[in-house]
């Protein structure tokens, strides 16, 4: 059993891990306040305080850091580009760096976006980056700064989608909660993106660690797809009106920040590294409705409740 300490342990991904991993590890989880009761050590604090990251490497003595700090909002990025870069670039270079010094392995999870889209088929880790916008280029820049200072590390650039404490956090929530609620939503048919099931990604995630692997992978589903058809694929799962979701361009979203229109990534490196195939989109599916039929939504929630603390 190792020690995992998990930063940024209330977004989608950190609790995601936490609880795939609390039973096989001994997981410590830092937050910002958001959490008020979790089945595994909790560590408040503000990351982007100055010695913020050697007391918690301190107090948690990790094995392992799995870092999920990221902002990902990317209009967000765009008005406060100093915030998206002490969190999206900053942070990690000196995670990366105090986890080398001490011996501790270390991911960092980056994006897909680091990618302009203009390739026909599917990118691979060979593929030059061109980042559109200061979300993917804030992430791209975090890549850079955790491999020079710590090339041991682990960059993962990773798609996924599950429950997450607020139930707005993956593009999966979106389109459910909107087709449970009989609201109409569109889905992009132009922009394509290989998504994978949070468990599925969290899983990978450690087999990588256990397997003492370095350098970057792509860690997204095995299948790509368009948004729309995502969303229809959630509707049918759930058995909802898929007909209320409409087909639409990117172009016409109105949304400001740049996006790439094809965030396919190949899987090929990763699933020799480990020998094996990556999970595929149905088994995912499969695994994201059991889960809300046995209430996981609910139960993780619980972990905030008491506070008010939006996720």
């Amino acid at each position: 059993m190792a020690r995992l300490l998990i930063t940024g342990v209330s977004g989608l991904l950190g609790i995601n891990l936490a609880e795939e991993m609390r039973d096989r590890h001994d997981v410590i989880g830092v937050h910002r306040g958001k959490l008020v009761s979790a089945p595994y050590k909790l560590l408040k604090t503000d990351l982007l305080e100055p010695y913020a990251v050697n007391s918690i490497l301190d107090k948690g003595k990790p094995d392992w850091l799995i870092n999920c700090v990221s902002l990902a909002d990317l209009e967000a990025c765009d008005s406060n580009p100093g915030l998206a870069r002490g969190l999206n670039t900053d942070l990690p270079g000196r995670l990366a760096a105090a986890c080398k010094r001490r011996g501790v392995a270390f991911i960092h999870i980056s994006t897909d976006a680091v990618f302009d889209g203009q390739k026909p088929g599917f990118y691979s880790e060979e593929d030059t980056p061109n980042p559109l916008g200061t979300y993917a280029e804030s992430k791209l820049a975090g890549e850079q700064a955790v491999l020079m200072a710590n090339p041991q590390a682990i960059v993962a650039r990773v798609n996924f989608y599950g429950w997450s404490l607020s139930g707005r956090r993956s593009l999966a929530e979106f389109f459910f909660h909107n087709l449970t609620h009989s609201k109409s939503m569109s889905g992009f048919t132009d922009v394509i993106f290989c998504p994978m099931f949070v468990s599925h990604t969290a899983r990978i995630l450690v087999k990588m660690l256990e397997q003492g692997m370095s350098g970057l992978y792509h860690l997204v589903g095995s299948q790509a797809m368009s948004k729309y058809q995502f969303g229809v694929e959630i509707a049918r799962k759930f058995g909802l009106p898929e007909s209320e979701i409409s087909p639409k361009s990117i172009l016409s979203s109105g949304l400001t920040a740049r996006r790439s229109h094809n965030l396919s990534l190949s899987t090929h490196k990763l699933s020799t590294a480990l020998g094996e195939s990556l999970p595929n989109f149905s088994t995912g599916l499969d695994e994201f409705y059991a889960q809300y039929k046995q209430d996981y939504p609910q139960k993780i929630r619980c972990y905030q409740q008491q506070t008010g603390f939006p996720a």
